[in-house]
């Protein structure tokens, strides 16, 4: 679709139609603006980063008059928000495979894959790095994660149904959000916080060390950790607390 298309669109949606910047709006030809914004701003993430990122780069790239811009979505903060909650309304699913193993290893993979691609990883790493800047993407980077933990529980589900995770306790459940968090959490650390290189063999480590713990029943719920033999035994009882 033509840039010029876009802007003639935009600008004849007036005020009463935009909700607050940053919200979801309905399908049609706003859906089509609000999708060729979402392009433009990603493609400026990754080119800029988000200090450089303006509503002026936006309204270039994407044929959106920058009034309409500015009406819409207020400022860049509103821009990056909206591109998160945008990204979070898709139809992606998480691997299945038919085993735990198979999902989690497909799991850690495709995180990896997604940081470490050239058409995705550049602005993967600045939405994540905008959460550090604003307050408003923070919320909206929060909302999108939690959006796709959720949507991965169905791996973790689907793994006692099939009998793959060993029982608890009477009651006991296993916590799916923590465990689905536990695979990409080894390779995210090195990505922002070690600034390290990761690779295909190191997502199937992730996958398998969260595994291992999974089937030790460390994520289910009357867990309890067996106490390490005391091998000096001039040592002090432990007190009980």
């Amino acid at each position: 679709m033509s840039g010029e298309g876009e802007q003639k669109q935009s600008e004849s949606d007036g005020p009463a139609s935009s909700p607050t910047p940053g919200t979801r709006r309905p399908g049609g030809r706003t859906a089509r603006t609000r999708a060729v914004v979402r392009d433009a701003v990603l493609a400026g993430l990754g080119e800029l980063g988000y200090p450089g990122l303006t509503v002026e780069y936006v309204a270039a790239r994407s044929g959106v008059h920058k009034t309409t811009l500015y009406r819409r979505w207020g400022d860049v903060e509103g821009l990056v928000a909206d591109a998160l909650d945008l990204a979070g309304e898709d139809s992606w699913l998480p691997p299945d495979t038919g085993s735990l193993e198979g999902d989690l290893r497909a799991l850690a993979r495709e995180v990896a894959t997604s940081f470490t691609e050239a058409a995705t990883g550049a602005s993967g790493s600045a939405m994540i790095a905008a959460g550090f800047q604003s307050e408003r993407a923070a919320a909206a980077l929060h909302a999108y994660y939690a959006e796709r933990f959720a949507r991965c529980e169905a791996i973790v589900e689907r793994a006692v149904a099939r009998g793959e995770l060993p029982a608890g306790p009477e009651g006991a459940d296993v916590d799916a959000g923590a465990l689905v968090r536990a695979v990409p959490a080894p390779l995210l650390c090195r990505l922002f916080i070690t600034r390290e290189p990761i690779d295909e063999a190191l997502a199937d480590q992730a996958a398998a060390a969260a595994l291992a713990a999974a089937r030790a029943g460390v994520f289910t719920s009357g867990h309890v950790t067996p106490d390490r033999p005391n091998d000096d035994a001039s040592a002090p009882p432990r007190q009980e607390v």
